[in-house]
């Protein structure tokens, strides 16, 4: 009996080797940790990618939006428009081969301003078709072309009022030809 138990223990002991020189079946380490690295990645993102959404929602953008309430007054309405007629200028460059129709509104923080800018209407054509003449034809196609004429025009028409200010310029025509 003792014969039995110890073949039986070099036989264990054969298969134990056995089983040490044989790899090991499963999944190496270097996969393990890339799937690992891969989703703290991946999570990582997500996080990144919730908190700009949630930064919307925070005190972050809350100044902006106060900040766009007070120029658009206080409620978020649009305030009083004022039309302009329409402009009709030649471009800058090309021989005056091409033009610029443009109808323009004003929309003003106060109803009162409606009078002075009747008063300064002469002030504000003649600034405004100076602006607009003096424009070529790669100035006036792009979009951002455009958000500078708008910018240029609500500066400058701001500089002629006392008594309250123009907040936003509208287009409501911009033909080119």
């Amino acid at each position: 009996m003792a014969e039995k138990t110890k073949k039986k223990e070099v036989e264990q002991e054969e298969q134990e080797g056995q089983d040490e020189a044989q790899p090991k079946k499963g999944l190496p380490v270097n996969l393990i940790i890339i799937c690992i690295l891969a989703l703290c990645l991946a999570g990582g993102g997500l996080f990144v990618w919730k908190a700009g959404i949630l930064s919307k929602f925070s005190g972050k953008d809350k100044a902006k939006t106060e900040e766009t309430e007070a120029t658009e007054g206080s409620s978020g309405e649009i305030g009083s428009i004022y039309e302009l007629d329409t402009f009709i200028v030649n471009l800058s460059g090309d021989s005056g081969n091409h033009y610029l129709k443009v109808k323009i509104s004003l929309e003003m923080n106060e109803e009162k301003l409606n009078l002075e800018i009747e008063k300064r209407l002469p002030q504000f054509r003649d600034s405004i078709l100076t602006l607009l003449s003096s424009k070529t034809m790669e100035d006036v196609k792009s979009l951002e072309g455009k958000a500078q004429i708008r910018a240029e025009i609500l500066t400058m028409l701001n500089q002629y009022l006392k008594t309250g200010k123009i907040t936003n310029i509208y287009f409501g025509d911009f033909i080119v030809q």
